[in-house]
Order: structure tokens, then sequence, then C-alpha cells
């Protein structure tokens, strides 16, 4: 096995990554753009809070760049088509596009990509084998499975997260004097955690084995021949999202801490972003979803504020918008001490209620979905969606409660692997429902189920 070098990384030793980087770290100087990409089956609404961690330090909001992949969930099997995902190809084909729009928008030569999990696997393919290494700069990989999810004979070999795959075999092909799994000519940093990451641990419990080993490690994310960086107790979205993250990276970047990983506010806001659908596994909305990024034409938005102790709306709407071909709802000016609903209707859809924090600062990447009410869902009087889309839920780590509960529906009392909850109210009358995560505490109503509503309580951090 090839040694990887490794740090951990605590607040004290993010200065061992200070060396690798000529990047200026001064507010306003000729900083590159950074363009960020997202996940399996996620969207580039996750990278919002880095997005204002990098802002709040000085980089200029016109040099970050998140776009939404299409269809963003990998196929079962990469060398096979498959209705509403991508391939490995594909992704690559969707970076090199959006690389070189940016390219051409900044006037730069070379750009910096982060990615986040499978992200990471398109950024190394696009480097290595789309022509990336001649207009990137830096390359931070988080939660990348580099060495696969899975390294067993017989379960889906040619998937995109085999270690067995064509796809990953060549990627991790020795490269130059040193057998480097990375491609020269780029500095590479990955972030992984020490063993909390759902996506790197040796038993197979989140990938539907349970008890039998998966041949991967929790250093699976790490890569010859990169800085490898480990953030203690992060889970696998943690390793892009997190203030810890963020930290290092922007070390990584410019070779000195940032000033804070707290996000400064603005005095004014303008809220936008996309609003997108779910693609059906069959005709029949029950059978199931997948989550796609594919515009939802003619869906309906309006934002009503509300109080932030209850949830209630407190007036008429402040925003309505019909959403047109290309799915964005705004651009909304906000208030940035005020709490907002979103409330979506849409064919096909139960009408959705999503209740959010405050937004400190303005973004363009407030994606949202409508949710349908799953067939098992069907006899609930009320449904409220508790849900963290940059992190997962860890009851031995966290403090959060759900309408007063300590144990979150559906969350396992060990691991960082579910990051929803989904609340069944035995009553429709409508009622105050609260969520609570370290800190974040989001107020919301619950709405009767048998009339078609959803309630969704969305943490941002």
């Amino acid at each position: 096995m090839t040694q990887r070098r490794t740090l951990l990384l605590g607040a004290p030793a993010l200065l061992t990554l200070a060396a690798c980087s000529t990047m200026p770290a001064t507010p306003g100087a000729d900083l590159p753009p950074i363009v960020f990409v997202h996940g399996n089956g996620d969207s580039a609404a996750l990278w919002q809070t880095t997005i204002w961690r990098f802002e709040s330090n000085g980089w200029p909001r016109e040099r970050l760049f998140a776009f939404d992949q299409p269809l963003p969930l990998a196929r079962d099997d990469d060398t096979q088509a498959q209705p509403g995902r991508s391939s490995t190809a594909d992704s690559m084909a969707f970076l090199a596009e959006r690389v070189d729009a940016v390219l051409r928008e900044t006037g730069a030569a070379k750009l910096v990509l982060i990615g986040n999990s499978r992200g990471g696997n398109a950024i190394r393919n696009y480097i290595q084998n789309g022509g990336g290494a001649a207009k990137v700069s830096h390359a931070v990989l988080g939660g990348n499975p580099a060495h696969g999810i899975w390294n067993v004979a017989g379960h889906q070999e040619q998937n995109e997260f085999s270690a067995r795959s064509a796809f990953l075999t060549q990627l991790n092909a020795p490269k130059g004097p040193n057998g480097d799994e990375v491609t020269p000519g780029v500095q590479w940093l990955t972030l992984r955690s020490d063993n909390n990451d759902k996506y790197a641990q040796p038993d197979g419990v989140w990938i539907g084995r349970p008890g039998t080993p998966t041949g991967i490690g929790f250093d699976g994310p790490a890569l010859r021949g990169a800085r490898n960086g480990v953030l203690p107790r992060v889970d696998h979205r943690e390793t892009s999202f997190s203030p810890a993250a963020f930290a290092a990276t922007w070390e990584f970047l410019t070779g000195s801490a940032p000033r804070s990983t707290a996000i400064t506010a603005e005095a004014s806001i303008v809220l936008d972003g996309r609003l997108t659908g779910l693609g059906l596994v069959s005709t029949d909305p029950a059978s199931g979803a997948f989550s796609n990024n594919l515009a939802l034409t003619g869906a309906q938005l309006a934002v009503y504020a509300t109080d932030p102790a209850t949830g209630a709306r407190t007036g008429a709407a402040v925003w309505r918008k019909t959403v047109g071909t290309d799915g964005r709802w705004g651009p909304f000016a906000a208030d940035p001490r005020q709490t907002y609903e979103f409330e979506i209707t849409a064919p096909g859809y139960a009408t959705t209620h999503i209740y959010r924090s405050p937004f400190p600062r303005s973004s363009r990447i407030v994606n949202l979905r409508p949710e349908r009410i799953a067939a098992a869902d069907r006899d609930a009087k009320a449904i409220v969606i508790f849900t963290r889309p940059r992190g997962y839920f860890d009851a031995q780590r966290d403090t959060m409660r759900l309408d007063g509960q300590a144990q979150l529906p559906g969350v396992p009392p060990r691991g960082a692997g579910v990051a929803s909850a989904r609340l069944r109210l035995p009553g429709d009358a409508a009622r105050s429902v609260v969520g609570e995560f370290n800190g974040e505490r989001i107020a919301g109503q619950s709405w009767p189920a048998a009339q078609g509503h959803v309630a969704v309580l969305e943490l941002s951090y």
C-alpha cells in the first residue's frame, strides 16, 4: 500500500499547511476564481455557508462560483446508460464547460477547484483526463471517496464508487517516480474525517451490508502526492462545509489563517436561487424518487416573513414568483434579521413549506426542492421534516431536539449518516414545531397532510 502523508488539523495544526501556497491573502488582491463542485445527488446550495465565509474574509464575491450539475446522481454502473443518472464522463464534461465559462468571464488564466464527495471524482477526472491540469492551480477534495466506498468482489464493480471500477483504477494509477496518485502540476489538498465519514468505513453498515468488511479504511479519501488533512469528528459533508474545512482550505490557498470562520452580516441582502424537482423511478409517485437539478418550470413560490419564536406568518406574502425555464425564483430583497417561510406549489408535489434561519448575507444559491408525500406517510395527520443539508445528525456528538424530543426520528444512536428526521404528528391542527441543532433554532408551523402539505425545517449550519 502506498503511504500518504497525513496532517491532523486542529486549530494549532493548521499552520502546517501554509508552505505550499503562493496566492495573495490580502482582501481585494488579485485572487483567482474558485469553482465549487457539489456531490452525489446534491446541488450548488450546499456551498452557501462556505461562500459566505470566503466573502467574509475578503475573497471577491464575483470570483466565487457554484453550479448545479443537471443530473447529479451517479449511475449504478458507470458504463451503462441509466435514466436520470450521470456518468463520470458526463460529470467531467459539465465541469470542463463551467471552468471554461468562468475563465472567459473573469479573464483569469487559472482557477481553483473545490469539491465535496463525488465532486472530487469529477475534479480528479477533469484534471487528469480532460485538460484541466493547464487550467487549475489548486484542487481541494473534501470527503472524496478516492479509493472507493467499497472494494468487494462481485458488488457493483463498475460503479463509480467501487475501488475495482475501471474509473478509479485509472485515476489511482501511479504517476511519476514517487508513485503519486494525483496529477502533477496542480497543488492538492484532501480533507477527511478521522473515523466519522459514513463513506470511509471498514464496516459496510452505510452501504447496506452491516457486519461485512468494505475493504476501505478511514484513510480512503487520502491521496499519495497530496497534502492530506484530518478533521477530527467531522462527518462526510462537514469535510467540505464545516468551519474547520473552510479554515484548512483558506490556509492551503493563501498561506495564512483566515481572520475568522464566522460569517459577517450585511446590512441589506438579495436572495435568489433555483427551484428544482424530483425525478420519479416510475409513473407512480409512491414508488420512489431521485433528486435532480432540473428547473421546475411553472412552479409557484411565495415567501412569508415569520415570527422567529413560533414560525407563524406575520402578514401577507412579501414575494411571489412563477418559475420560468431557468428555474430561478428571485431576486428577492430580504431582511437579514428576518426569518422566512418559502411555500412551493407545483403539480405532482406536496405544497411544501420550508422554514429557514435568517440569511446574514446575499446568496444566489438558495436552491429549493418541493417534497412528495411517501406511501409510508399517507396515514400521518401532519409531517414535519427536520433536515441538515451541510452535514449529518450525530447523536453522540451533537446537541439537538425536535418538537421537544432529544431523540430524532430515524437518527441512529451511533454514527453520522442521516441528514434528516421525519416527524409524523397525530393531529392536523396547525401548531408550532421547533427544531434545534448545536445552537441553531428553527420554528415552523405544521400543516395538514390530508390536504397535501408538508413542512420542512431546514438548517443552514
